[in-house]
């Protein structure tokens, strides 16, 4: 963590961001398009991003993973998703849906649920939002009573990444609905394939396209008692660490959105010309550029200072200092404020190409929103940065 304190990369971080670059270029940009047309999720993609150890990079070493730490895992999302926000979504959700089990998980839940995770021959998916939101966690639905040495769970989510192709789903649900929010629920693990449990209707999207994001059905489910993550009535300290951990990975997708988006539009505006010279060279054009060069550099300094923090906080279920948590939910806001103004200015340098399918920075658009509305919208960053004060 020293070298990233004076703002670079450690030679091992260098080395997997040039990996990843390569990847993104050779391997990702080329089939982007056809992947949005279409989507429909890419297996191939998830078969290179394990060839490549690309699915457990900020996994606990013990269980199979990389454990090269947030930075690293963040370097990784960036560069995938310069090429391809949806693929990007393969590790970051990866790390989403496995964060309970590394954060909560007792030695034989880890051994049984990570291992086959960090290599990705598994795949996680994290189910907390409702067919009324996800901000308010104190009026979810989906209830888990127990019954003996089980418990039984009835309820739907909406919305999950990785719905339909999951295998490991971690699922938030209240237990106790007459007790506070903070003590009323759980977050238990569900396997494919168990009774009662079904995978609702794809939703068609906006943006990332070719991520699988599905309704999950719950109908008299049981879940055995030692798949429970926590002691009874840890779910939403569960499930806040979990945020306060995947949020920069967001904010890492957004980023690369944004660089992308940047460098395809300098590219293009080097090449274009209009009134006899490069259109670069018009300051209405070179300023555009200068802000957006300004704002993502500035982006990146925030985001690898947050993943500084974690790094220091225990994957557990130790406290988060609040000077973590607010850089959490800044880097998430900032770099999503950021990709959105950016692929929109981007657009705005091509001109009609820009809007034009044929070119990337008009999908670069669509994909950018999400990153403002899922993993907390960025109206709910804002009351927990200035809850923190």
């Amino acid at each position: 963590m020293e070298e990233m304190e004076r703002f670079g990369l450690t030679e091992e971080e260098q080395m997997l961001q040039d990996m990843c670059r390569r990847l993104a270029k050779e391997k990702i940009a080329p089939g982007a398009e056809e992947r949005d047309r279409k989507g429909e999720y890419p297996y191939d993609m998830l078969e290179l991003m394990k060839e490549n150890g690309l699915m457990g990079i900020d996994f606990p070493a013990e269980y199979d993973g990389m454990e090269a730490g947030m930075i690293a895992h963040c370097v990784a999302v960036e560069e995938i998703a310069k090429a391809d926000a949806s693929v990007a979504l393969i590790p970051s959700c990866q790390e989403l849906g496995s964060l309970p089990i590394i954060l909560a998980g007792n030695h034989e839940q880890k051994e049984k649920y990570l291992k086959p995770l960090s290599t990705g021959e598994k795949i996680a998916a994290f189910g907390l939002t409702e067919a009324k939101g996800g901000s308010d966690v104190a009026d979810l639905k989906t209830r888990a009573v127990r019954k003996g040495d089980k418990y039984v769970l009835n309820g739907s989510k909406m919305w999950i990444t990785n719905g339909g192709v999951a295998d490991t789903y971690c699922i938030y649900a209240v237990t106790d609905p007459d007790l506070p929010p903070r003590k009323n629920a759980g977050v238990f693990i569900l396997e494919k394939g168990t009774p009662g449990f079904e995978v609702g209707k794809k939703e068609s999207k906006l943006g990332i396209r070719s991520s699988d994001t599905r309704e999950l059905i719950f109908d008299e489910v049981e879940i055995p008692v030692e798949n429970r993550l926590g002691e009874e009535g840890e779910g939403f300290h569960i499930m806040m660490k979990t945020l306060d951990f995947s949020r920069p990975s967001v904010a890492s997708q957004a980023l690369g959105i944004a660089a992308g988006a940047f460098e395809y539009a300098t590219e293009y505006a080097k090449e274009r010309t209009t009134f006899g010279k490069p259109i670069i060279k018009h300051q209405a054009i070179a300023f555009k550029l200068a802000d957006m060069s300004m704002r993502i550099t500035a982006a990146r300094q925030l985001l690898w200072k947050t993943c500084s923090l974690l790094d220091k906080v225990g994957k557990d279920l130790s406290r988060v200092p609040n000077e973590t948590i607010r850089h959490s939910s800044m880097s998430k806001a900032y770099c999503s404020d950021v990709a959105m103004w950016t692929t929109v200015e981007a657009v705005q340098i091509l001109g009609g190409f820009g809007y034009s399918t044929e070119y990337p920075v008009e999908r670069m658009m669509r994909d950018a929103k999400i990153t403002q509305i899922y993993e907390g919208t960025n109206e709910i960053q804002r009351i927990i940065i200035s809850s923190t004060l």
